[in-house]
């Protein structure tokens, strides 16, 4: 008997790959969510580690802060250390642009904190008899090119052969620990800045849905956070965070919270990207979007604000801006922070 055998899948030739097609969520917008990660490590504090002095680690789980901080030995003027981790599956088509703006999101967690990163691993899961390996490549290249410009080292990482690709890297920095930035330090008085537009969930899922390409969401999300970081530290500031999974509204919640305080966000000050809006009104809201909002509705004293811009201040990120207690140059001020109210926000 012949024929052509029909039970042989072909891998797909490289430049014709959707590699958002092959993921159930993109980006940021696949971290389990919040409500449900609270659960998970609620009450799961490490014990002690021997060796490691009581106080060395300065930033932990407590607060839900962006990266891990512990001190490193040399006494006064010591260094601290700065460790973080963050992957998720395909954001865009382009394997290159994917590594890149996952890099960029992996390293944002240590600007976040007001540190330099020196070293990367990566981390990279792929369907190895599904995409083809070319395209795993370009991936990595993507990412080490946006580490080299950070001047951070990438130095090997870890594979898995999955179902679903994901890619990412565990980042470990410097800090000095007298300059933190933190998201459990926020005071009363202090005016909230922004460093990105939002709408980077809503253009990624138009992206995603149609194959339409949005080149100011991939510039928007491959920019480093640097020069934010450094701006935030020039002007005294202490409290800051970065914008991704959690949207706008989830990661301002996590540091009101956290710094007992309430924090009051002027929507009409909050920019957008050219294009989201657009995107929102015709449906192409993320399911993270979605549980971001849920999230924090119980929270938050929305007042008359519609429900397509609530939506919106919750739109879960990629890659997004630093929002930072405190004005720096070139970053609209979107809100402050004053005392401790009936809500943790409040949005106007």
């Amino acid at each position: 008997m012949t024929g052509t055998r029909t039970d042989v899948h072909e891998p797909p030739r490289p430049g014709t790959v959707r590699l958002t097609q092959y993921a159930h969520g993109g980006g940021c917008a696949c971290k389990i969510p919040p409500g449900e990660l609270e659960e998970i490590v609620a009450g799961l504090t490490a014990p002690r580690t021997p060796g490691v002095a009581a106080g060395d680690l300065l930033v932990g789980i407590e607060a839900g802060d962006d990266a891990a901080v512990v001190r490193l030995p040399g006494g006064a003027g010591a260094r601290a250390a700065v460790a973080t981790a963050d992957f998720f599956t395909p954001v865009v088509d382009d394997p290159y642009d994917w590594g890149r703006i996952a890099a960029a999101n992996a390293l944002s967690d240590v600007y976040a904190m007001g540190g330099t990163p020196l070293v990367a691993v990566n981390l990279l899961c792929w369907p190895r008899e599904v995409l083809p390996l070319d395209l795993a490549r370009e991936v990595l290249r993507g990412g080490t090119d946006v580490a080299s410009a950070a001047g951070c080292a990438v130095a090997g990482g870890h594979s898995v052969d999955d179902p679903e690709p994901k890619y990412g890297m565990a980042v470990t920095g410097t800090v000095d620990p007298d300059r933190l930035l933190r998201n459990d330090a926020g005071r009363p008085g202090t005016p909230l800045s922004l460093t990105k537009p939002l709408g980077l969930g809503v253009l990624n899922n138009l992206h995603k849905t149609t194959g339409e390409a949005v080149p100011q969401a991939v510039e928007t999300m491959v920019a480093l956070n640097r020069d934010a970081a450094l701006a935030a530290l020039a002007a005294g500031a202490v409290c800051a965070t970065d914008v991704t999974g959690f949207g706008l509204l989830g990661h301002l919640y996590k540091l009101a919270r956290a710094s007992d305080v309430t924090a009051v966000v002027d929507s009409a000050a909050v920019p957008f990207l050219d294009g989201a809006r657009e995107a929102a009104r015709a449906g192409h809201i993320s399911g993270g979007t979605r549980r971001n909002l849920e999230w924090v509705t119980p929270h938050t004293d929305f007042g008359d604000t519609d429900d397509l811009t609530r939506l919106l201040l919750a739109d879960a990120q990629t890659s997004g801006g630093l929002l930072v207690a405190g004005e720096i140059p070139g970053a609209p001020v979107v809100g402050e922070l004053v005392p401790a109210g009936p809500h943790r926000l409040v949005v106007r």
